[in-house]
């Protein structure tokens, strides 16, 4: 799923570029300068919502994002689930295409969807809920404690998942509080973190970004639309209701910003294995080339450290990566002014036990951005396939 379909022109749009033309038009009158050509509106930019995979994932990154888990309210059983899915798949349908849900008190904030992704999770108490103990994949299940999480329990779990992206704030913001509206009846909000990159036009439209430590984030992603971005991502195996879909780990992790800001770029790069510059490894010239793990200094020691997070976090099989889409947080400083900053860092990959535990294992055993960073939240999901016009996300389990 991509936005590369042409968004169809709304009338807001073309009063918009008609005052734009005549404005600029008056101005090179008395200037005797050439107007300069129309921006592209970007709030009318939409993502298709129905489709093999749900958007959200393989789509290019927005600016702006609401993770939004939910506990379940008790006695809540699989048919309360198949009405509460069909009723948040027909809200998010409308919003991604501009369209009001029903019932919108402010129906105006639809107007804009700027590329409005609606992505939804399961946990792994949703499966209990459900009757569908048997259909939870196996390795679907909170994450085994590691010696460098100091997890608060605020940060974590979650039954129901609403992974809300845009490029605009305040579609997040509407979005948001449609869907939480419409599940009330069905369940309560556990947490929302809400995360932000790079303003839309302020970078390229790809899968890195720079992170609250400055550093170049997901180059060493499965690049999307490929067959190596499926392989690692699309499960295709394990229960079939899932065949098309992914799991989600999303993991809330601290910066220890006061500390990294004392180091040095030396010493930062030393621990990354990574140029803070231009995301370059150590060995090489550009971002995506390849870590030589085997380059030695004329010391005879590792230009890239073992124990440097590149080095810890690589892998060789296409089929073993996993895909980051990780969103900044910065809330406000304490009362001293200590940050209280870092990153929401979400993983999707085919199957956690296979991908994401072992390098998680790895970079918890002897990772030097350890020192950095500290993990606060975590959370799992299961993300169901994408739906057909007429039919809902979650269908294939809940039927």
């Amino acid at each position: 799923m991509t936005d590369r379909t042409p968004a169809p022109v709304s009338r807001r749009a073309l009063l918009a570029g008609a005052l734009t033309v005549g404005g600029t038009a008056a101005v090179a009158a008395c200037s005797g300068s050439e107007p300069k050509a129309s921006t592209v509106d970007l709030g009318a930019q939409m993502v298709p919502f129905h489709g093999v995979h749900q958007a959200g994932i393989e789509t290019p990154p927005q600016a702006h994002a609401a993770f939004v888990a939910l506990t379940l309210n008790t006695g809540v059983d699989r048919a309360a689930l198949r009405r509460l899915m069909r009723l948040l798949t027909d809200d998010a349908a409308r919003l991604t295409q501009g369209t009001p849900p029903l019932a919108d008190g402010q129906p105006e904030l639809a107007d804009i969807p700027a590329r409005l992704t609606v992505t939804f999770g399961f946990g792994p108490a949703l499966f209990d809920a459900a009757g569908r103990t048997d259909r939870r994949p196996e390795t679907l299940q909170p994450l085994p404690p590691f010696a460098i999480d100091k997890l608060q329990p605020r940060w974590c779990g979650g039954d129901l998942l609403l992974q809300i992206c845009a490029d605009d704030p305040v579609t997040v913001a509407h979005a948001q509080r449609m869907l939480v509206k419409d599940a009330r009846a069905f369940a309560a909000v556990r947490w929302v973190q809400r995360g932000f990159r790079r303003g839309r036009g302020m970078q390229d439209d790809g899968v890195t970004q720079r992170n609250i430590l400055g550093q170049v984030d997901g180059t060493a992603n499965p690049p999307p639309g490929t067959g190596v971005f499926a392989g690692a991502v699309w499960s295709d195996d394990g229960p079939a209701w899932l065949h098309g879909g992914t799991t989600l780990v999303l993991r809330r992790i601290r910066a220890e910003l006061e500390t990294w800001d004392a180091a040095d770029t030396a010493g930062k790069e030393f621990a990354v294995g990574r140029r803070l510059a231009d995301g370059a490894p150590l060995t090489g010239r550009r971002e995506h080339d390849p870590l030589d793990l085997a380059a030695k200094t004329a010391n005879g020691f590792p230009v890239i450290s073992e124990f440097s997070h590149a080095a810890r976090a690589h892998v060789l099989d296409d089929r073993q990566r996993i895909f980051r889409r990780p969103y900044n947080y910065d809330e406000p400083p304490a009362a001293d002014g200590t940050a209280d900053a870092g990153l929401i860092f979400a993983a999707y990959q085919r199957d956690i036990g296979a991908q994401f535990l072992p390098i998680q294992r790895n970079l918890a055993e002897a990772d030097l951005l350890n020192d950095w960073t500290t993990p606060i939240g975590s959370a799992v999901f299961a993300v169901p396939p994408g739906c057909a016009p007429g039919g809902w996300i979650g269908q294939g389990l809940l039927d």
